[in-house]
């Protein structure tokens, strides 16, 4: 029987997948897609241990478990030789966001989530400083203007460092302070790490899609999914309903409405599962704006096998982020 792209995906991102056989599943199209779009490791180790005789071709697990272990030990590489770094650091409040903070706090294995980069949000008076204090570990700016909105990008040539600031522009510092006062505390990272409540989490992830036009690997949907659902995996900070009325308040402070239903749109259509809670967490938006999101992002961002999506222009971008 013909397996389609979508419902590979659906099985291969899944932290407990349905047994059956993959063996019509399009694996020719699957597996390099699924490389470019981070999903490798988890893809890997679903076909090895979760599904062992699901029928996948040899050649495709094989390519699959190179990057799964390869993403093993660079994730424990990057993330040890950071802890070493900023383990002593005192009397600051930095928070790691993205790939860095999800890998341990959304999935059951670190090698599962991918960590090309630490993202580290912090005070715009403390970029500087914090520069100052990694160059002491021999990380240096890179020469190239920053990326995906960071304030700077650092390297030791093995860990890239984004620093960002301001993420919800120069208009909304207090909305930025609230996202700083309910961080919670990371000691596995010293006295200084932080990590952005769950709601906060949410919708920072929701920026960085508005941000990039929705030009995201298919990963960071499974990254929202497991914020949707509240980690039902783990049993950490985000392994907890979401506060929709929070959410909601929030979204509308921050100007990330439309960013919201745009990124749980997808998330809805991805993952069936997610329907239920995502509906009540979905804003209020006027019933043409939904439909131009729909039409313009949504559906063109919810067709798997592409290597891009639906690439968004400025004005979309400023449409949604408030920015």
């Amino acid at each position: 029987m013909a397996i389609s792209l979508l419902d590979t995906f659906r099985v291969l991102s899944s932290f407990d997948p349905p047994r059956g056989s993959l063996r019509g599943a399009p694996w020719e199209q699957y597996v390099d897609w699924a490389i470019a779009q981070g999903l490798a490791p988890l893809a890997s180790y679903n076909l090895e241990y979760r599904l062992p005789g699901s029928g996948a071709p040899e050649w495709a697990r094989d390519r699959l478990l190179s990057i799964y272990s390869g993403s093993v030990n660079d994730n424990v590489m990057k993330l040890v030789n950071f802890k070493q770094c900023v383990d002593e650091l005192e009397g600051r409040q930095l928070l790691l966001i993205g790939a860095a903070s999800f890998a341990d706090a959304l999935y059951p294995h670190v090698g599962f989530r991918p960590v090309l980069e630490i993202q580290v949000l912090l005070r715009r008076m403390d970029v500087e400083g914090f520069t100052g204090y990694l160059a002491q570990h021999e990380f240096r700016p890179e020469p190239d203007e920053p990326l995906h909105g960071a304030q700077k990008v650092l390297s030791d040539t093995r860990t890239p460092i984004f620093l960002y600031a301001d993420v919800l522009g120069s208009q909304r510092q207090a909305e930025l302070r609230g996202v700083f006062e309910r961080a919670r505390p990371l000691k596995m990272y010293g006295p200084s790490l932080f990590r952005p409540d769950l709601e906060d989490a949410l919708l920072l992830v929701c920026l960085e899609h508005a941000r990039e036009g929705y030009q995201v690997p298919w990963l960071s949907f499974v990254d929202l999914r497991e914020l949707v659902l509240g980690a039902p995996s783990m049993g950490g900070v985000y392994s907890r309903p979401l506060d929709v009325a929070a959410l909601l308040e929030r979204a509308r402070a921050w100007r990330l409405e439309r960013a919201l239903y745009t990124s749980l749109s997808i998330v809805s259509r991805l993952f069936p599962e997610t329907a239920a809670l995502v509906a009540p967490a979905l804003p209020p938006l006027r019933r043409a704006t939904r439909e131009l999101l729909d039409r313009l992002v949504v559906l063109p961002s919810s067709e798997p096998g592409k290597m891009s999506h639906a690439r968004g222009s400025d004005r979309l971008r400023r449409l949604l982020t408030g920015q």
